[in-house]
């Protein structure tokens, strides 16, 4: 057993040169790498997390701007189509009294005309009045002979 411990610190001491270096270099690693490694990699996150968390900031002031901007486009459009059907209902009110207007006008129109025909009817039936009286007379001296238009001059 002697000869193991023997063996051993033999090892050890023959080794303890490339603990010392393995020690150097990982006290150098903390320090040189490891160390400035682990506060990027942090400022890398916090920058990374605040920057997911700008955008998610972002994101909820565009939807709500979205929101508002449909809220906005709907009340324009009621706006526009309520403006739409007022004018629609005034051009038909417009419209209605422009046909009453001028049915009236027709009316008045035909009623003239009646009363015009109706007179123009009626100078003509008396113009076929004294027409027919005329040749009535005219049919009669012709059918008659002269002579007896002396007799009835007698009489």
């Amino acid at each position: 057993m002697n000869d193991l411990l023997q063996q051993l610190s033999e090892l050890v001491l023959g080794s303890m040169p490339t603990m010392v270096l393995f020690l150097g270099t990982l006290l150098a690693y903390r320090v040189l790498v490891h160390t400035p490694l682990t506060k990027a990699l942090a400022e890398r996150h916090q920058r990374t997390q605040g920057a997911m968390e700008n955008a998610a900031a972002a994101i909820a002031t565009a939807e709500a701007r979205m929101t508002e901007y449909e809220q906005k486009l709907f009340a324009a459009r009621a706006a526009i189509f309520h403006a739409r059907e007022e004018r629609l209902r005034i051009l038909q009110v417009e419209s209605d009294k422009s046909i009453a207007a001028t049915r009236f006008s027709v009316r008045q129109r035909v009623l003239n005309a009646r009363e015009e025909m109706d007179r123009g009817l009626e100078q003509a039936q008396l113009q076929i009045q004294g027409s027919i009286e005329q040749l009535g007379l005219q049919a009669v001296a012709r059918l008659l002979p002269p002579a007896s238009a002396g007799v009835e001059g007698a009489r």
